[in-house]
């Protein structure tokens, strides 16, 4: 006798061949049928909630981005006339040699302030701390204010020259140069430097720089082999910061008086709102976002690389 049971049918019955006869049987006493499994049903109360924020960024990134593509080439011959204008050249070049110096001037002293911050305990320590944090929370423009009434023509540091010496002339007369806003843009954008490099050295392990110390190495020593090369991440992201916010700033170089300091948003707003250049303005915010996109993926795919090799070598 040969059983015979089709793949997925019911054990109701078994088909039972004797020789040429076929004839169904019932399931024995424990055979037990198998339940039917339940279709899954799909939740979609996830794609409900997402939603609201995918039009959130639809309404406030993309279609303003959209809108400027579309406006730069609406006249013909606008790219070539802008990016072949002696003004764009001088802008693009000013605007990076600005956010570039402003770059390194806040690793260098948002570094030293975080070393000292983190490494050097001394009264009000905490107070200076908070300071630090409470810059993040000003606009730019208030900065220029504050080294107008400083450094200014007329600002408190020349009036006290000027008695001093009795010369009328002023001696500082910086503020409406490149140095000027650059100074200006350290001051307002060292924090965002100096807070993660906080972050990561609370996490530096405080055994680790008692054993390098109680090894005989120097302070410089250990600054330069234990806590730097534990820092570069947080060093790498504020300074990535720091140059993205620099490129797109326009407060500081509009307060600051610099008539001859043209940057790419200076030249936008000249464009768009001076001269009502719309097609010219478009051109030159598309260019500036591409710069900043182009910058934003180049530091991804730096710290994705520096985070995977680092990684291997600590595997």
């Amino acid at each position: 006798m040969i059983t015979v049971r089709r793949p997925g049918a019911r054990p109701a019955a078994h088909l039972v061949r004797e020789g040429d006869q076929v004839c169904r049987t019932r399931p024995s006493a424990g055979e037990v049928a198998a339940p039917a499994t339940p279709a899954p049903q799909r939740n979609w109360r996830p794609i409900v909630w997402s939603i609201p924020p995918i039009v959130v960024v639809l309404v406030i990134a993309v279609y303003p981005v959209a809108r400027v593509l579309t406006e730069s080439t609406s006249s013909p011959g606008a790219w070539s006339q802008v990016l072949g204008s002696t003004a764009f050249l001088n802008a693009l070049w000013r605007t990076v040699s600005i956010a570039v110096c402003s770059t390194a001037g806040c690793l260098v002293l948002g570094t030293f302030l975080a070393v000292v911050l983190a490494f050097v305990p001394f009264p009000g320590s905490g107070v200076v701390g908070r300071l630090i944090d409470t810059v993040l929370t000003l606009p730019s423009f208030l900065i220029t204010l504050a080294f107008t009434f400083l450094y200014g023509t007329v600002g408190a540091l020349n009036a006290l020259i000027t008695q001093l010496t009795g010369n009328h002339t002023p001696a500082l007369n910086f503020l409406s140069t490149p140095t000027g806003v650059v100074l200006a843009e350290i001051t307002y954008f060292t924090p965002f430097v100096v807070r993660p490099l906080l972050a990561a050295f609370a996490q530096l392990p405080r055994e680790q720089l008692d054993v390098a110390a109680s090894l005989g190495a120097s302070p410089w020593r250990v600054l330069r082999q234990v806590v730097l090369p534990e820092a570069w991440p947080a060093l790498a992201a504020g300074g990535s910061l720091v140059l993205l916010l620099t490129l797109n700033e326009f407060g500081i170089v509009l307060f600051t008086g610099a008539k001859g300091v043209i940057t790419l948003p200076a030249l936008i707003y000249t464009r768009g709102i001076v001269t009502f250049d719309l097609p010219g303005a478009a051109v030159l915010a598309t260019v500036q976002v591409l710069l900043s996109l182009t910058l934003y993926i180049g530091y991804r795919l730096i710290f994705a690389r520096f985070s995977t090799s680092r990684t291997s070598q600590e595997g």
